[in-house]
């Protein structure tokens, strides 16, 4: 169930700009408290404007790939509205032609490219591990930017 604030937020949000036929989806970031709230935090502080997921679990889950113009509520773990962001470029590569320019978008850590390969083979490696399947830098990795238009 969405918490209330996201529905405030959607709504405030539409007071000030035209949201005819647009909709949004709410999501946290990561599969932990701690790390979503971070995370979060990063996109409000306008240092975190990219994220990244593997390919593979779209077509698992049968989810359509985020696209340039799509309206995004970020929440912290409880789900509590945090900022709307608008997606601006969304790109598939093989993880091994992520940039660092796009980790450096990404915002954590050092904001290096070898921080954000070591953190997303991690992650990456955890959620195939579930599914009985092995990390390659030959995977589809769908590398999408972002900016707040709300808080």
């Amino acid at each position: 169930m969405e918490h209330k604030s996201v529905t405030k937020m959607w709504e405030n949000y539409t007071k000030i700009s035209d949201t005819s036929n647009k909709t949004y989806n709410s999501w946290h970031f990561c599969h932990e408290k701690e790390d979503a709230d971070h995370l979060a935090q990063l996109v409000k502080d306008g240092i975190k404007t990219a994220t990244s997921s593997l390919h593979l679990f779209y077509e698992l889950e049968g989810e359509s790939l985020p696209k340039r113009g799509q309206l995004d509520i970020i929440t912290n773990w409880e789900g509590i509205a945090q900022a709307i962001i608008e997606t601006v470029d969304v790109r598939v590569i093989p993880f091994k032609e992520v940039n660092a320019d796009f980790a450096y978008k990404e915002g954590e850590g050092d904001r290096s490219l070898n921080y954000w390969r070591k953190v997303h083979v991690d992650f990456f490696s955890a959620e195939l591990a579930a599914i009985n399947q092995s990390f390659s830098d030959e995977m589809l990795v769908v590398c999408e930017e972002f900016k707040i238009v709300y808080m």
